[in-house]
């Protein structure tokens, strides 16, 4: 179905406000209170008055889809924001009122992106989860992993901070690439991977240079070795490298010390870690 022209869009979003709102009206009346004051109404002697007008049928799945997306897309000329919440409701009355049809498969999707796009991360990576969980054959599945991801990094702090939404980040952009390696996302997967992969190496170099401070150098070696076996090929084997050999060098382990410096003359000369490994070999001997 191509795009519906606007005139149409705001038909199907005024006959959803009328059914919205006389659904809100019969629901109120289910109340008790209500049902006392509806007969008190009619034993006041109103019964005589015309029965409420009956609300219009609720507009196709498709049309309904329709004007979940217009709202997405549109607006407003004076505070540039997009009507994500009424955008919601829609795609819920899809999954309230067709369930079974396709439209509503994609509603559960565009609730997430709705939330997504309002910065509410928590609710679209719950979405997100559960669209992957409940059709895992279906096409828009690298998609849904993708964007869980990604929600999972927009809530992760810098190298300094908790890492705990980093590898969260990271665990899903895992998940796509081994099971979809072709998808759509796999170049943006790996991209952003390796910049999550960037911010936990950095974090851990930090945590060694915490210990080294305090001249708890065993600490600090386990640490710059473990981002070295975890995270290596990201800018930081010369710098780690240097600090482990000085570590070794302050405990006293003058041969491994020695060893790792002439390493890093021979893979990183004319660096700057390489003059100062240089002024050092001396030590380790």
């Amino acid at each position: 179905m191509g795009p519906l022209p606007c005139r149409a869009v705001a038909r199907m979003t005024e006959m959803t406000r009328t059914f919205r709102s006389a659904r809100s009206t019969t629901l109120a009346m289910r109340s008790p209170v209500a049902s006392l004051l509806a007969l008190a109404f009619v034993a006041g002697g109103c019964a005589t008055k015309a029965p409420p007008t009956e609300f219009g049928e609720l507009p196709a799945s498709d049309a309904l889809y329709a004007e979940g997306v217009s709202l997405m897309q549109q607006q407003d000329e004076r505070f540039l924001f997009h009507d994500y919440s009424t955008a919601i409701e829609v795609f819920q009355d899809i999954i309230d009122n067709y369930p079974y049809s396709d439209e509503a498969v994609l509603a559960e999707l565009a609730i997430a992106d709705a939330y997504f796009s309002q910065n509410s991360y928590a609710e679209a990576i719950s979405y997100y989860t559960d669209f992957a969980d409940l059709h895992p054959e279906h096409p828009k599945v690298p998609y849904a992993i993708f964007r869980t991801a990604l929600a999972h990094s927009e809530q992760s702090k810098g190298p300094e901070r908790d890492q705990t939404e980093t590898r969260k980040a990271i665990a899903q952009l895992e998940i796509l690439l081994s099971r979809y390696p072709h998808s759509a996302f796999s170049d943006e997967a790996e991209a952003e991977l390796r910049t999550l992969r960037t911010r936990l190496a950095r974090s851990g170099m930090m945590v060694g240079d915490f210990y080294f401070k305090r001249s708890e150098y065993q600490a600090a070696a386990e640490r710059y070795r473990g981002l070295l076996n975890r995270y290596p090929g990201l800018g930081l084997d010369a710098e780690a490298l240097y600090k482990l050999g000085v570590c070794y060098t302050r405990m006293n382990r003058e041969d491994e010390a020695h060893h790792i410096f002439q390493v890093i003359l021979d893979n990183y000369e004319g660096s700057d870690v390489a003059d100062a490994a240089a002024d050092l070999i001396p030590a380790a001997n």
